[in-house]
């Protein structure tokens, strides 16, 4: 049997049909759903949200930002600055520096002595979970603002994520991640990317109820609630994910703060993007092995959306690498697979069409939080094209973590960054 007798065998399968099938239904059921839910959050809880916060609330409990830094010099000092300008009555500001090798932790000695930063300094790199639970005894405050050493949080975001500790069943409220470095064309697909897929999707799973993460970059968290599930994973890649599920497990409520604006650094070159990108692959895929049992008790019955839809984004990404794979072997061979015309061109039209909805739905969303963010929409043709196609590789790739046990030493950190990023 050759190759060409192979291929044509499995364009005629069922699992070609059924592969088929759901590559091109899935992304145009999901973006449906995310538009519509997502619209409903904004109607329910973003519509009065823009009032002055000095006088909404009179509950405001002692907040410490922490700050987890490994080799941060480049970066680190907007970080405090910013940290610095938040306006918020009762804070301190805590890096705990994790065995840098360059200037980091004199740069934060500088503000330790000129603007009353603690500083936490330990002479190992142990990673940032680690690093994280480590300070944890050391702060004051009831709740904790955790930030990546390259974010600048907007003055305000601080009070606008405090007040929804005011209900004692919320363990972690995450900020909404803006581009602040969108020069290339690889930081404005990221910039698209945090509105139409993060942002947009975080306010979908606020309407069900769960999310799937917080994010690393910016989440403020009830001390307590932390150490009840017994504080970051040091072993898992996304110690960020791994928290969330924790905390839901637990029954805790975590939500979504749109209005909690901070600015980061994405990476602009295309290999710190897919070493990025590989770790939160990784990282989900052991979250999703550890927590398996979820699917498997109704009393985490409010998390099966979650789960599902991470399931089936991950069969998806299987699908598009299977079937460029074997399109590519097919026309190579001189055949023409089924599927690819001339329905696909109906079907990739039509997929196209809702993702770039779905992109122009979120910017349009986002746009009072990033006013400049419309500019970049026309960049949002490249998200399939590119996009997608790096996220499924990486995915695919991380799949092996389902099937063995995350490692017992502390996943290491070894940030490179240059102001920019790499």
């Amino acid at each position: 049997m050759d190759a060409l007798s192979i291929i044509t065998w499995i364009d005629n399968s069922l699992l070609y049909a059924a592969m088929l099938g759901f590559f091109a239904l899935y992304p145009m059921v999901t973006s449906i759903m995310w538009i519509t839910t997502s619209m409903f959050f904004r109607w329910r809880q973003e519509k009065n949200t823009t009032m002055p916060l000095d006088t909404a609330t009179t509950y405001t409990p002692k907040v410490s930002i922490l700050i987890a830094a490994h080799n941060e010099e480049a970066v680190i000092e907007a970080s405090l600055k910013a940290a610095h300008a938040i306006d918020y009555p009762d804070f301190e500001v805590v890096v705990v520096d994790d065995g840098s090798t360059d200037q980091t932790a004199n740069i934060v000695a500088r503000y330790q002595q000129s603007h009353g930063v603690r500083l936490i300094r330990k002479t190992i790199n142990e990673g940032k979970a680690m690093a994280l639970n480590d300070a944890l005894p050391c702060l004051r405050g009831e709740i904790v603002l955790i930030l990546d050493a390259d974010a600048e949080p907007e003055p305000q975001a601080l009070r606008y994520m405090v007040r929804h500790f005011e209900s004692a069943r919320v363990a972690a409220v995450t900020g909404n991640p803006r581009v602040k470095n969108a020069t290339t064309l690889l930081s404005r697909l990221q910039l698209m990317e945090f509105t139409s897929i993060v942002s947009l999707l975080r306010r979908s799973q606020r309407v069900w109820g769960r999310l799937l993460t917080v994010s690393g970059v910016v989440s403020a968290f009830r001390k307590d609630a932390i150490l009840d599930v017994g504080g970051f994973s040091p072993e898992m890649p996304t110690e960020d994910i791994e928290l969330t599920w924790k905390l839901q497990k637990r029954f805790y409520d975590v939500r979504y703060e749109p209005n909690a604006v901070i600015w980061m650094i994405v990476p602009q070159k295309l290999r710190g993007l897919y070493k990025q990108r590989l770790r939160w692959a990784h990282g989900l895929m052991q979250v999703l092995r550890k927590h398996y049992d979820i699917m498997l008790h109704w009393k985490y019955r409010r998390m099966w959306p979650v789960y599902v839809e991470s399931v089936l984004s991950v069969l998806w990404a299987v699908c598009f690498v299977a079937l460029t794979l074997l399109w590519g072997v097919s026309f190579s061979l001189g055949h023409t697979p089924i599927g690819a015309n001339p329905l696909p061109n109906i079907w990739g039209m039509l997929i196209a069409t809702f993702c770039l909805l779905q992109l122009l739905a979120g910017a349009v969303m986002d746009k009072k939080y990033d006013p400049h963010i419309m500019k970049y929409y026309p960049y949002a043709i490249f998200y399939p094209i590119i996009y997608w196609m790096l996220m499924s590789v990486t995915t695919v790739i991380s799949m092996t973590a389902l099937f063995r046990k995350p490692a017992k030493q502390a996943v290491r950190w070894d940030t490179a960054r240059n102001g920019k990023m790499a």
